[in-house]
């Protein structure tokens, strides 16, 4: 439910019980009606300001000051197009002469678009109003009860930035300066990437002519809040009162308080709305009040009439088919005659079950996509496919039993407790890059974990043979009609070659890599794909180590490419905001998936290969139909971009990270965030499910490999109390350091596993459940 926010936005904003005695008496005619309204609409809210207008008195007025013209042209010097940063554009001859002569056509636009603010507001405007109006609210929100702190917090971001927006757009550039430095800081965990932006706008045309600050202007920033925490936020807002952190002072009365709820007061009317829940605060998780906040109205996609609910466009969308890819039936009878075969000729009693894994019995509310519903593909199956199968049965029976949930009831410090750690948590195998000469490369490996690629800045990709054998391409001295069969194909091969190769092709950095699924686990990969800077993906042949293919059509560095699990299709993401759908055998595309408003950073497939995940620097991610080439669900909630995202090998979850420090994980049916889960106190880079869906692995900038619990319900760990006191203290004076929830672990942790010196930049489960990490060791800095 949506909620009207309160209308005053004078530095008197009265109650409303004043305002009740401007009604107009029965007895005024239709003029003075229409004065008195008029006059209520443009501020004049106290009986004696009406009277004194209305009766021409200039009792009380203030005498009209003039701005002298040198003082006029240093206010707004600042407005004058062509400055360059650190140039002091009062010095500029040809500047001055623009404004002075009115031609400058910054100076015009600025004039016709002041609107009603009026340009005596801008001229005689105190910014110090908006950094106490911040100071005052930040001091609220931290002093208010616990229950309502995670409720109050996420409307501080929004205020920040438009201030912040008001300053530099009024030409007060150093105080913007200051304002940003002053309260950026509880602000930069979660916003770190739109922070940084925000500092880079210093003059008024910095704020005009970028996109993300004219969504700010344009758009409603959308904040959930509980009835009695919106009624809170109208209290203080109109009266100064509710909470106050300890030491604060005098507290929120006196002029100056006024003036700064009054500058808060203007940005909730103007560009905030507010999503009114009637959920006692105490029903909701903490963490769950940022879901569904920011500008949402171009966020989702626009069907038939305007959604401001995510909520409501995931219900509308239906429902989806999560089920497993299905397998024809000629190709189960012959992995299943295979099976048999096998397990006679390795006199293994307890092969025989493993025949029945081939048809796993159906998910009980989990909708099962048939033959048709898939992307078109080969009628015929090929011996690679039964290897691929048999060795998929095979991972399965030999793979570790991971439990998280045999660490919920012991202590850890017992020896009960180091074999329950031994059965919950994987083994974790690192591979670390040395001498890395600049910039994060990209990681990834094999399905049977024979290979690791990893991309550089330096636009080659470097590949490693995990079993230390060689890698042998192609001799280039052949003649083709020497080819015949398989035996003298297998004669131009090199011999003796180096266990690692270096593949050269693109010229920009490459930034994502990904092995072809064909073969699975049963044998090595013979595709690699790559994704660079120079607007292309290229496919590799491990068999002649050479590029094949390059794929154009984007018109931007493609940030992330990877292959559908069927093996014919691949998906890219890029700067140009769109996600593309290719085949291997074509350089054209085949979909464009648009509609996020900034660069698609990741991009993954659904494990049956109908829908198509994507994260976006517009803080969301998106699940799309493969072939409609339609959003079929949104899903908001963080705070900063998306950089990483992973299915779920049962397909029914969706994990998603990014800058915000946060993983959140999402039940892709009803489109609905199941938890939140925080530790990383960087970047993460990289996410990763278990083969039972039950565990999940992340990496990222802080030098860590964390695992999570799946399965548990997680939140935030409860404080210790004594008395009615956290610790037996009082409340901490710093709580925007030391409660806010980027800083706890969640109690779905399971441990933490750190390195040296090493972000970790791809982490993989393979079939049976080992897992391998990868990222390039940083130098200690020179002392």
């Amino acid at each position: 439910m949506s909620a009207a926010t309160p209308t005053a936005s004078t530095p008197d904003a009265t109650s409303p019980a004043a305002t009740s005695t401007l009604e107009p008496s029965s007895s005024s005619n239709a003029v003075d009606r229409l004065v008195v309204e008029y006059l209520r609409a443009r501020g004049h809210t106290t009986p004696e300001q009406l009277s004194d207008l209305l009766s021409g008195d200039d009792k009380g007025k203030k005498p009209e000051t003039t701005i002298p013209a040198d003082e006029l042209l240093k206010k707004i010097a600042v407005h004058a197009g062509g400055s360059q940063p650190g140039q002091n554009t009062l010095k500029s001859a040809s500047v001055m002469q623009e404004i002075a002569s009115g031609s400058s056509s910054n100076i015009q636009n600025l004039i016709s678009s002041i609107g009603p603010v009026g340009a005596e507001e801008i001229l005689s405007l105190d910014p110090t109003d908006k950094q106490e109006g911040f100071r005052e609210l930040e001091s609220w929100v931290e002093g208010s009860l616990d229950m309502y702190r995670p409720e109050f917090r996420p409307i501080l971001f929004p205020i920040f930035c438009h201030f912040y927006l008001d300053l530099v757009q009024y030409g007060f550039k150093d105080a913007a300066s200051e304002f940003f430095e002053t309260f950026s800081t509880p602000l930069e965990a979660q916003h770190s990437a739109t922070l940084h932006r925000l500092s880079t706008m210093r003059l008024p045309s910095h704020v005009q002519g970028d996109e993300q600050a004219q969504r700010f202007r344009n758009e409603k920033y959308t904040v959930r809040m509980s009835r009695s925490g919106f009624g809170l936020l109208v209290g203080w807002l109109t009266e100064g009162v509710g909470g106050e952190a300890p030491g604060a002072g005098e507290g929120f009365s006196g002029e100056k308080g006024k003036r700064g709820r009054a500058a808060v007061m203007r940005v909730v009317n103007n560009h905030l709305r507010f999503d009114v829940t009637a959920v006692s605060t105490t029903a909701v998780s903490p963490t769950a009040w940022e879901e569904s906040t920011g500008l949402l109205s171009s966020l989702i996609p626009q069907t038939q009439g305007a959604m401001t609910n995510p909520q409501a466009f995931n219900t509308a969308k239906g429902e989806l088919k999560l089920g497993p890819m299905p397998m024809s039936e000629e190709l189960q009878t012959e992995t299943e005659k295979s099976l048999r075969e096998q397990a006679m000729l390795d006199r293994d009693p307890a092969a025989q079950y493993d025949v029945h894994s081939i048809r796993p019995a159906p998910v009980t509310g989990v909708v099962a996509p048939t033959a048709g519903d898939l992307l078109p593909h080969p009628a015929t199956f090929k011996s690679a496919d039964i290897r691929r199968e048999v060795e998929k049965v095979r991972d399965a029976r030999k793979r570790i039993r991971l439990d998280p949930s045999a660490l919920s009831s012991v202590d850890l410090n017992t020896p009960q407790g180091a074999a329950a750690r031994q059965r919950a948590l994987p083994s974790i195998c690192a591979y670390t890059l040395q001498d890395v000469p600049e910039g994060t490369p990209c990681c990834t490996f094999s399905e049977d974990t024979s290979l690791m690629a990893a991309g550089f800045e330096e636009s080659y990709i470097r590949l490693w043979s995990l079993k230390g054998e060689s890698l042998n391409g192609m001799k280039t001295d052949f003649q083709l009609s020497a080819i015949r069969d398989s035996s003298s194909l297998g004669k131009i091969r090199e011999k003796g070659g180096p266990s690692s190769r270096k593949l050269i092709g693109h010229s920009g950095p490459v930034y994502s890599l990904s092995f072809d699924p064909l073969n699975g686990s049963a044998s090595p990969p013979r595709y690699l794909l790559s994704a660079s800077a120079d607007a292309t993906a290229r496919l590799w042949s491990l068999d002649t180590m050479t590029n094949v293919v390059a794929y154009r059509g984007h018109q931007n560095p493609v940030w992330d490419v990877d292959w559908s699990p069927m093996g014919i299709y691949f998906a890219t993401a890029s700067r140009d905001r769109t996600a593309r759908l290719w085949s291997t055998d074509r350089t054209s595309t085949l979909r464009v998936y648009a509609g996020h408003l900034s660069d698609v950073d990741c991009v993954r497939f659904h494990p049956n290969s109908l829908y198509l995940a994507t994260g976006s620097s517009d803080w969301t991610a998106r699940l799309w139909d493969v072939q409609k080439g339609s959003s079929v669900r949104v899903f908001i909630g963080h705070q900063d971009i998306v950089s990483t995202l992973a299915f779920s090998p049962d397909g029914r979850y969706l994990a998603t990270a990014g800058e915000d420090l946060a993983i959140n994980l999402w039940d892709l049916g009803s489109g609905r965030r199941i938890k939140k889960l925080t530790g990383h106190t960087a970047s993460i880079y990289s996410l990763a499910f278990s083969a039972e869906s039950s565990m999940l692995l992340s990496g990222g900038a802080d030098w860590t490999v964390r695992c999570w619990d799946v399965k548990s319900s997680g939140g935030l760990p409860e404080k210790p109390r004594t008395n009615g006191l956290v610790n037996g203290n009082g409340a901490s004076r710093d709580h925007a350091k030391d409660n806010t929830p980027e800083n706890i672990e969640t109690t779905d942790l399971l441990s933490t596993f750190p390195t040296k010196r090493t972000p970790i930049v791809k982490v993989h489960f393979t079939p049976r459940n080992l897992c391998l990490v990868a990222g390039p060791y940083l130098s200690p800095p020179a002392r």
